[in-house]
Parts: structure tokens; sequence; C-alpha cells
């Protein structure tokens, strides 16, 4: 119940920053807001405040704002629908949607950074047999404080520092042992592996694992971790859109990427147990993710009315409904597929199960 708890409160966040994007951007433009939504289904309550009516439904997996002549069929020429905006300013409200969601993301990267988080030092946990460090000598238990005159306290700066280096290079290392300093020259093995996306990598690696008992504590200044919010950020935007490019080639496979509702359900639990940072890390994940969907070119997603307007500001006029509902259900379908595709897939890593094993 906790669980399910917190991923309903997530969740609501997100949808919340969303439609918020779109309802301060059509409010900006002069546009009327009939009605704001989180959830769908039976409303369990509503409040009329001005010309807005503010709701809360009963399944809230999801969320919408209701404009005014928002589309061509209710349309009637009013200076406060939506249809009566110039393109660009209806562009504002829809993208308004995904960039909070995207601004949300970053302010919870940014937050962690300055905040502080636990994370794994520098002392090796384990050595690997055939790689530099334990044919140089370290052990287990040894502290590294410095890579070639740069200091290290946490794994993280020790594997950034390493993966920036050449394979087969040596790398000098100042090891704290017993409360004695020394230093060890140790050459960086290479070794290919996939990455997230797939891909073949190689790099140069020390042979050591961390002490996963070994902890500290780091935290940034507000003007780093502003920046360090900003790199997260855009890292995870580069991946989100390499990986969603690499299913639609077929180079990886979407069952083993994609993850709907329920899959994010599951990552929850796992992540609640490992306190608020790590479920404020990955809100910011599925935040930024939410947008940068949110931003295809499908129609029913927010990509998809952009394209709508693009395709307008081309021709010179609308698409006519008929031309517009017959991409609206096409779209709907496409999505509705996805969704029970990737709820299934969900289901089967939960438990594990075969489609074999169902059949039979």
């Amino acid at each position: 119940m906790i669980t399910l708890f917190i991923f309903l409160v997530i969740l609501g966040i997100l949808i919340l920053v969303h439609e918020f994007g779109h309802f301060i951007a059509a409010r900006r433009t002069g546009v009327r807001v009939e009605r704001f939504s989180i959830g769908f289904g039976p409303r369990i309550f509503r409040r009329k405040k001005g010309n807005t009516e503010y709701c809360l439904s009963l399944i809230p997996l999801g969320g919408f704002v209701k404009l005014a002549g928002d589309n061509l069929e209710e349309y009637k020429g009013k200076g406060y629908e939506y249809f009566s905006k110039a393109p660009g300013k209806r562009f504002q409200i829809i993208f308004a949607g995904p960039f909070f969601n995207y601004l949300l993301g970053f302010l919870c990267f940014w937050t962690i950074f300055f905040s502080g988080y636990p994370t794994l030092t520098s002392k090796v946990g384990g050595l690997l047999d055939g790689f530099g460090a334990k044919a140089a000598g370290l052990r287990i238990g040894d502290k590294i404080t410095a890579i070639d005159g740069r200091n290290v306290s946490s794994w993280e700066e020790l594997q950034a520092i390493i993966l920036d280096r050449r394979a087969f290079e040596v790398v000098r290392l100042s090891v704290l042992r017993k409360e004695q300093e020394f230093n060890l020259n140790v050459a960086l093995k290479e070794k290919s592996f996939d990455d997230a996306l797939g891909e073949k990598q190689k790099v140069g690696l020390l042979g050591i694992t961390p002490d996963l008992t070994d902890t500290v504590y780091v935290r940034y200044g507000i003007v780093a971790s502003f920046l360090m919010g900003i790199n997260k950020t855009w890292v995870l935007t580069e991946l989100t859109y390499k990986g969603l490019w690499r299913m639609v080639t077929g180079k990886i496979a979407v069952r083993d990427s994609a993850a709907g509702p329920l899959g994010i359900f599951f990552i929850t639990s796992k992540v609640a147990r490992q306190g608020i940072t790590a479920l404020l890390n990955f809100m910011g994940i599925i935040s930024v993710s939410l947008a940068l969907f949110n931003l295809l070119p499908l129609p029913v997603l927010d990509g998809g009315h952009i394209l709508f307007l693009a395709i307008e500001k081309i021709r010179g006029k609308t698409l006519s409904v008929k031309a517009e509902r017959i991409i609206t259900q096409i779209g709907l379908a496409v999505i509705i597929s996805l969704f029970l595709f990737v709820t299934y897939n969900d289901v089967m890593r939960a438990w594990g199960y075969k489609i074999t094993g169902i059949l039979k």
C-alpha cells in the first residue's frame, strides 16, 4: 500500500506539472480554460472558479486541460478560443506541458546535487584477476585518494577519471593503507562491453570493485549543482533520443527497453526502499523521459499537435476536420497498442511468465 501511495503521488505530481504548463500558457495567451482535470473517469471532486472547472477524477493515469474551441467542430470564432490564436501562440500552449516536465526533471537533479546524496567511497572492495590493480599490489581495503594528482573521495569521481583515460595507459594512484599513503603505477586493461544503448564500447579499467559497505555523503554548491543538473538533464536527453532511434531501427529490442505504468510501479517499489534521494532521482528521470516522449510527432501526443501546427503553417490553413480525425484515430491506435505491449512486457518481467507457458 505504501508503494502504491508513493507511485500515485509521483504520477500525480508529473501529471499536475504537465497540465499546469498547458494551463498557465493558455491563460497567458488569452485562451479560456474550461476544465483542468487530474485523472480520468468519474469525477470525485470538482470546483468551479471563474470560467474554469477544477476536477479530480477516479482513474489517476493521466489528466487534461480542456480549452475553449480547441477542436474545429466546437470552434465558434470567439477571441478567447484556442483556434482564434496564431500558430505561434498555440505552439506555446502545446509546448508548455512537456517543457514544465523537463524543467521539473532538472529541478529534481539540481536539488539532489545541492542537498547532497550518499555514494560509494573510493575504497577497494574487490580485485579482478588479470588486471593491472592486482598485479601492481593493490589490496582489498585500500583507499584510492588521488589519480594522477587529482583528488578523489567517491567511486563516481574515480570512475569519471578512469573512463576518460585510454586503454593500456598507465595511471599513478595515491593509496591510503592503514594510515600510510603511498603511490602505485597501474596499467589499465582494455575491456569491451555493451552500454545502455546496446553499443559496443571499449574502455580501460583498473580491475577493482567498490566496497559496498563504505559510503560517503557528498553535496555541491548552488552554482556547481545548477551546472551539474543541466549536464545530467542533457545527457539523459541524448540517451533517450538515441535509445528511441535504436528501438525504431531495431538495434534495441523494445520489450527490453520500454516500460509502462505497471513497470514504473514495480521500479518505484524498489527505489522507495533506497530513500528520498533515490525517489527524487527516479522522479527526475521519469519527468524528463515523459517530456521527451510527449514531443514525439505522433498524433494524440503534444508532438503530434505541434506537427499539425507545422503543416498548417506550411499550407496556410488548418487540416480539415475529417483529415485531423483520421490521423488522430490512427495515432490513438498506435499509442493504445504501445501501451498494451509495454504493459504485457511489464507483467512478463515482473512474474517471469512466458507466453508459451500461458497458452499451454
